[in-house]
């Protein structure tokens, strides 16, 4: 095998290039090794007592088995055999509680009590000082505006000219599109077909309401459906095709879905009064107008897609207690918060988000911790995944107050302190 040449004459001082022995230690490190590794688990992803036990064999000199695989676990396991392959054990998160949180939403008309996993400290009482803030001001007012989940698959042709012919004949298939897709689920429908030409790429965005569902995979399926209707089908044959070409959005900040919609699109405002203001946070509407202008100039200015604080800790929270998948966050924080002065000298505060992924049926909504979540908001089962959509609007604006209020009072740093610093005692600086 040729020796490395690599030239370090220019690297910086603290690179890892500075090192002068930094040669044979990358060759030694980075040449591939082919031998079979002991830690193989096995072929099979299934959850039966042989599986589990054949991967303990392996985990067992890492780990304490009874940490991951408690008794808890032990009595549900096979509850999780659709939501997991290669099951070794659960891992707890910590689950606080914020609220009463008002919401007056077209859905979600309640005062609720909403469970948030984290290992962050600080979290939950911002979420609840935020909450009890909203609930003091009369509640938050919610309007669920458009729902629709895409797959958009996309085929490339010859030529512009091959595009153009294949779109023509794909708008005279909209409805056979809609009757296949509706053959593979019983909640989900295609609602709209939109075309972008790209050149010789086509994208079809295939849109659907799911339900209860968040219905990803649901979306999936009965794309692949019509898609393997339309590669059999169609007179103008695809050079190549894919089912999905990244135009959805799908676990990705973008600016379509900004103004669009992915999952569900809520907006959530409230006006709370420069007494309540000052009580709760400690500060003034002035001040927290004031922060949110020069912070949305500060999002501008790093390329942010939509302006927020921190809707991504509020999400990231509630999707995990409530078995969402959590990755969706990726999409769900991108929105807009805006805060100004009333002509009376109070907050208006309001926020909007185009991608909140939730459903309060299948995915992970009927495992024993998550389901117990949803009960707690009482939003488990059909007919509740509209109000918790609104119920995650407003437990955003709750967390928009509470850190922006933080903020302008100096308390931000102050709060992390003291909840989120383990105290140390003198002995254990020795």
């Amino acid at each position: 095998m040729p020796k490395l040449n690599l030239n370090l004459n220019h690297a910086k001082s603290g690179s890892v290039f500075s090192d002068t022995q930094m040669t044979d230690k990358l060759e030694s490190a980075l040449t591939p090794k082919y031998q079979r590794s002991s830690k193989n688990i096995g072929l099979s992803a299934g959850i039966t007592d042989k599986h589990l036990e054949r991967r303990w064999k392996v985990l067992d000199s890492m780990t304490d088995k009874q940490v991951l695989f408690d008794a808890f676990t032990e009595q549900h396991y096979q509850e999780y055999a659709n939501n997991i392959e290669h099951f070794v054990g659960t891992v707890n998160v910590p689950v606080g509680i914020a609220g009463p949180l008002r919401i007056n939403g077209l859905f979600a008309n309640d005062d609720y009590l909403v469970p948030l996993a984290t290992t962050e400290a600080a979290l939950v009482a911002s979420y609840n000082r935020g909450s009890k803030l909203i609930t003091a001001a009369g509640g938050v007012s919610a309007i669920l505006l458009n729902e629709g989940v895409s797959r958009t698959p996309v085929f490339a042709f010859q030529s512009l000219a091959e595009s153009a012919q294949f779109v023509s004949w794909v708008v005279t298939q909209y409805d056979l599109f809609r009757e296949i897709a509706q053959s593979t689920t019983s909640h989900g429908k295609l609602k709209d077909i939109n075309v972008n030409i790209e050149g010789n790429h086509v994208y079809l965005v295939f849109e659907f309401v799911t339900g209860d569902a968040s219905g990803q995979n649901m979306v999936t399926i009965a794309t692949q459906q019509v898609f393997s209707y339309i590669l059999q089908a169609s007179p103008i044959q695809p050079v190549e095709a894919f089912l999905d070409g990244n135009l959805s959005g799908d676990k990705k900040a973008s600016g379509y879905v900004l103004r669009s919609v992915r999952g569900k699109k809520v907006s959530a405002d409230v006006t709370i009064s420069k007494q309540l203001v000052h009580k709760h946070l400690h500060t003034t509407p002035e001040a927290m107008a004031s922060f949110t202008q020069m912070n949305t100039i500060g999002g501008l200015l790093s390329g942010s897609i939509g302006v927020n604080a921190h809707y991504a800790n509020a999400l990231t929270a509630l999707y995990i207690a409530c078995g969402q998948d959590a990755a969706c966050v990726a999409e769900s924080a991108v929105g807009i918060t805006r805060m100004e002065v009333t002509t009376q000298g109070d907050l208006y505060a309001s926020v909007t988000l185009p991608n909140i992924m939730v459903g309060t049926v299948g995915g992970g909504t009927g495992l024993p911790t998550q389901k117990a979540c949803l009960d707690i908001l009482g939003l488990h089962g059909n007919g509740k995944a509209k109000a918790l959509a609104e119920v995650a609007a407003g437990l955003c604006l709750a967390g928009e107050l509470s850190i922006i209020g933080a903020f302008c009072a100096g308390h931000f740093s102050r709060a992390h302190q003291k909840l989120a610093r383990k105290k140390v005692s003198p002995s254990s600086t020795n």
